[in-house]
């Protein structure tokens, strides 16, 4: 084997086995170890201490992940690196949530059958765990207080970049359906004081979104609303904004979800679709992740601008721009006709 050919070797072997380390990121986000380290080094047996983990088990752990960069080893102990402080549950763009999430049971056995998402083409999670995710979470509280923590700090990154990128200027009425706590909504109407918003998700969810409102200093101007987008959502709004909703859904349940919508919107009004757009070519893209994660968790999809065009089409909107932002997320802009 040539040096080119050894590399390419190599690469392999690091992708076949990458599972490992978000395997292990999973662990020390759950025993938070980011959170220890806060304030300074920290040996192996004081974390241990403090997670009751084995001491032996938790240095072979931390030695791992210090040789991928995140944590790093002195005579100290070990301490925090710049690529693990987003695993510190006390920063705004916190990704210990997240990683939390993908190695919890339900997440992690479904993707073990991804092989069966790719034979049939549609989402195991039903068949594996007895319900759907949305009703899985519904009856396991913890979970799913982790996941809308790991949807409020990924939307934190997107709702900055989506506002330094999208002039809402002309809206005065906004409706965030399936807005979650809030975190997007919320990002908006601080940088936009004249707009007022209506925050619009499921009786389990919106219960979490008045304190996040409230430390936005914006509940004033909120209004929050439970619901099922699939039968009705606020009416009248200039625009209706949907973060990483319609990806969760194949072509005929995100229709019925856009055909809400229209029916719902202000004439003149605009659709606000805030998702990854796959990019076309062989190119490195996190969308197309996103994509298979789609299949196999929900069964939906992430979109080529193509694939947004139709859609739009078939429920009553014409697609007018796509504006991408410094996030990975674009805005896929939608008017009614």
């Amino acid at each position: 084997m040539d040096t080119d050919g050894r590399s390419a070797w190599q690469t392999l072997l690091r992708l076949i086995n990458s599972y490992q380390v978000s395997q292990a990121i999973h662990v020390a986000a759950t025993l938070g170890i980011a959170d220890l380290l806060n304030d300074g080094p920290r040996s192996v047996e004081e974390l241990a201490r403090a997670t009751g983990a084995d001491p032996s088990a938790l240095g072979r752990l931390l030695r791992a992940l210090a040789s991928s960069g995140l944590f790093s080893r002195s005579d100290d102990g070990y301490q925090l690196t710049p690529l693990a402080e987003p695993l510190r549950s006390d920063v705004p763009d916190s990704l210990r949530a997240w990683a939390i999430r993908v190695g919890e049971p339900d997440f992690w056995d479904t993707w073990g059958h991804l092989l069966d998402a790719v034979k049939t083409g549609e989402s195991p999670y039903l068949a594996l765990h007895g319900m759907t995710p949305w009703a899985y979470r519904e009856v396991h509280p913890e979970a799913n207080e982790i996941f809308n923590q790991a949807m409020t700090a990924l939307s934190t990154g997107v709702g900055d970049a989506v506002v330094e990128s999208y002039d809402f200027s002309g809206v005065e009425l906004l409706v965030d359906v399936g807005g979650g706590e809030g975190a997007l909504l919320a990002a908006v109407l601080s940088a936009n004081s004249g707009l007022r918003g209506i925050l619009f998700d499921q009786p389990h969810v919106v219960p979490e979104a008045q304190a996040l409102l409230g430390r936005a200093e914006i509940a004033s101007r909120c209004e929050i609303v439970a619901g099922s987008f699939f039968d009705a959502v606020p009416a009248g709004a200039d625009a209706y904004l949907l973060k990483s909703i319609v990806h969760d859904w194949d072509d005929e349940a995100a229709g019925r979800i856009l055909r809400v919508c229209r029916a719902a919107i202000a004439p003149g009004g605009r659709l606000l679709v805030v998702e990854r757009v796959i990019r076309p070519g062989n190119g490195p893209d996190p969308a197309t992740y996103s994509d298979l994660n789609m299949l196999v968790m929900l069964g939906g999809r992430e979109r080529t601008e193509d694939d947004f065009e139709r859609l739009y089409a078939a429920t009553g909107f014409r697609l007018t721009r796509i504006v991408p932002t410094a996030s990975g997320f674009s805005v896929v802009e939608g008017a009614p006709v």
